[in-house]
């Protein structure tokens, strides 16, 4: 008897250490670790560019022939449309905005139950808060920044100066292995130019080694020096 005694008791023990589940928190997918980017899964932005705009000489030969395109589903967080069917941009420019802005190889994600930071080299991290709906993150004069959770991916629109809109959204597998991330870059209400790269998980190297990801050597590492 003293034994199914103790047998409960360690039972309640163990139930009351269990974590109570929060119904008004989120669910949100874990984006945490370190990622390197899949060359051989992620666009070429000469390539993109070139696919691009054959398909818009397509459209324009088939309004001209009375063919009515296809509409495509649109992507909006908030208000804003990142989608649009008329165009004003000079696109090529779009293009190598996008390849500009996404030349990182490599990136750090950390998340807890309260925020996701994005830490990238050479710019600014990209936080995020766990609510729902869009989350303005950034305001000034030369621009602003807001975030959303668009169901199971992480979105940041950025608004620069003559409505040029920089979109990362971003998604990650279900074994947490491997993380997309699409980068759209659009003029006004003119067509966006998307880049899409795949990023695999890896193990960072020690603080005291460099490391970059090439095309065609893969991670290349080296010892830092006291000016890297």
């Amino acid at each position: 008897m003293v034994i199914f005694i103790f047998c409960l008791a360690g039972e309640s023990i163990a139930q009351d250490d269990l974590p109570l589940l929060d119904l008004d928190t989120p669910v949100r997918l874990n984006f945490s670790g370190s990622w390197e980017k899949d060359f051989t899964r992620s666009d070429n932005w000469e390539d993109e560019l070139n696919r691009v705009m054959r398909m818009r000489q397509e459209q324009a030969a088939a309004q001209v022939a009375g063919i009515r395109p296809l509409s495509r589903p649109r992507v909006s967080i908030g208000n804003i449309n990142l989608n649009s069917s008329r165009s004003r941009s000079n696109f090529v420019n779009l293009a190598r905005v996008a390849e500009y802005i996404s030349r990182q190889t490599t990136m750090e994600i950390i998340q807890n139950r309260n925020e996701v930071r994005v830490e990238r080299k050479g710019e600014a991290p990209l936080i995020c808060g766990m609510e729902t709906g869009p989350t303005p993150t950034f305001s000034s004069p030369h621009g602003s920044e807001f975030c959303g959770w668009n169901r199971l991916q992480l979105i940041f629109e950025i608004t620069l100066p003559e409505q040029l809109y920089i979109t990362h959204q971003f998604s990650v597998s279900a074994n947490g292995s491997s993380l997309q991330l699409i980068t759209s870059i659009q003029n006004g209400d003119g067509i966006p130019f998307n880049l899409r790269q795949t990023y695999n998980k890896y193990e960072a190297p020690p603080e005291e080694y460099n490391c970059i990801q090439t095309i065609s050597r893969g991670r290349v590492c080296s010892q830092r020096t006291p000016l890297d």
